[in-house]
């Protein structure tokens, strides 16, 4: 047996918590790097060139989103068929699994960047631009449209190296690209002086040097990922968009999430308020990756021990993940009602209508996260168990469907306010809803 193998069969043998944590720990760190980054292309675009290049960026970042997504449609569902392989000890039926998901992210995405960068500019206006903020948005566009695949392959290799046990070299390689994109920001943006081109630039660079880093996983004689000669498996193909289409779904709805409040936003408080929205999204990317990791932890661990039917120990992992997000999504909120103006203040110097609306924002807004870790956990153990159709309600409730009718009432009766809870009220409805539904189960079982 080859020495990674032996590290999936680990989670046969070591105690559950050691393992939840080997897992929790590089996921968490890893999606906080990226936040990082993230966070740090605002901060730098915001203060080298104003709130309506930040403006502008927030407006375009859904395209970014949406090849995010694919990634995660194809990466993760295949990932999970791939640890439930794995799980049954069908090395052979987990790798074609592999191919099919790399030559299929690669291939979907050069050809949906190709086609949405012939029609970059209608594409700009519809994600919300205005004739101050058009130039921001096409600059973005032109780049991340060209050049996406890169980072759609390396989000895939990246789940499939945590998926083969080596989550520490899968953070490792998100920390490459986040430690890299904040250099290259720093040279791109305040020294050549490229503007928000160069801020573009420097994420598809360090995503691509990110991806070399993760590729050393695949040159390991012991590794189980292997590129396979296969002929294509509609059956196969399908099972793994069925499976990931909850991922999908979760980043298009953080995509229709920030067109619909920069849309209401740019109707009730014009581009100040998009801005301060913007400074608000960057936060809560930051907040969002960290619940993401989370479930990054949990996903491996639960499609590997749902293939060997350890139903026991899928049990005690679930039980330390809610109760994990239960207490960082407490901290978060008791943070917030503290730091709100130090929060807003990083991001640069704006106008006091733009600090104060970003700052109430932040407070009002944070009231989400109470609930968000655990919906977004339960989300993933019931798309890691094949559970699609409960896993894909939760994620077109959260950021879609009870979003956009919280997004469309409550503005009339709470005015701006209305805007920044709808997110809480949506995730607190999905949260009733789960529990609904677990004792339903239970009564059932």
């Amino acid at each position: 047996m080859s020495a990674v193998s032996s590290k999936l069969t680990l989670l046969d043998t070591e105690p559950v918590g050691r393992i939840f944590l080997r897992y929790l720990i590089p996921s968490t760190i890893g999606m906080l790097l990226m936040a990082i980054n993230i966070v740090a292309d605002g901060i730098m675009v915001g203060h080298r060139l104003g709130a309506d290049a930040l403006a502008g960026i927030g407006i375009a970042v859904p395209a970014f989103t949406i090849f995010f997504a694919l990634s995660l449609w194809i990466g993760i569902g295949a990932a999970t068929k791939y640890s439930m392989a794995m799980g049954a000890k069908d090395t052979a039926s987990a790798r074609t699994i592999f191919t099919h998901a790399i030559l299929s992210i690669f291939l979907f995405t050069l050809v949906i960047g190709i086609i949405a960068f012939l029609f970059r500019n209608p594409l700009a206006y519809a994600l919300g631009a205005n004739e101050t903020t058009f130039p921001y948005v096409a600059d973005y566009l032109w780049v991340i449209l060209l050049f996406g695949f890169v980072i759609t392959v390396e989000n895939t290799f990246s789940i499939f190296v945590r998926n083969d046990g080596a989550p520490n070299l899968a953070m490792i390689g998100l920390a490459t690209t986040s430690i890299i994109n904040i250099i290259l920001d720093y040279v791109f943006l305040f020294v050549l002086d490229y503007g928000v081109k160069g801020a573009a630039l420097a994420t598809i660079i360090a995503s691509f040097i990110g991806m070399i880093v993760l590729l050393t996983h695949f040159f390991k004689k012991n590794n189980n990922l292997k590129l396979i000669r296969f002929s294509f498996n509609k059956k196969i193909f399908l099972a793994i968009l069925f499976i990931g289409f909850p991922s999908f779904l979760s980043e298009v709805g953080i995509s229709v999430f920030t067109i619909s409040h920069n849309i209401a936003f740019e109707r009730m408080a014009g581009t100040e308020g998009v801005a301060a929205f913007t400074i608000l999204n960057y936060v809560h990317s930051v907040m969002l990756m960290l619940f993401i990791g989370m479930g990054g932890a949990i996903q491996p661990l639960i499609s590997y021990y749902h293939g060997s039917r350890n139903y026991e120990r899928q049990r005690a992992t679930m039980k330390m993940a809610l109760l994990t997000a239960l207490l960082a999504g407490v901290f978060f909120f008791f943070i917030s009602q503290i730091t709100a103006g130090s929060i807003v203040s990083i991001f640069g110097d704006f106008p006091q209508e733009v600090r104060d609306m970003a700052t109430t924002g932040i407070t009002l807004f944070f009231i989400a996260y109470l609930f968000t870790g655990s919906n977004l956990v339960m989300m993933t153990y019931y798309q890691s168990v094949g559970i699609v159709r409960m896993a894909t309600w939760i994620t077109a409730s959260r950021e879609i469907i009870v979003m956009l009718l919280f997004l469309l009432v409550l503005p009339h009766f709470f005015g701006i306010y209305g805007i920044w809870l709808s997110i809480p009220a949506s995730e607190l409805l999905v949260f009733i809803g789960i529990i609904l539904y677990q004792r339903n189960v239970m009564k059932t079982s």
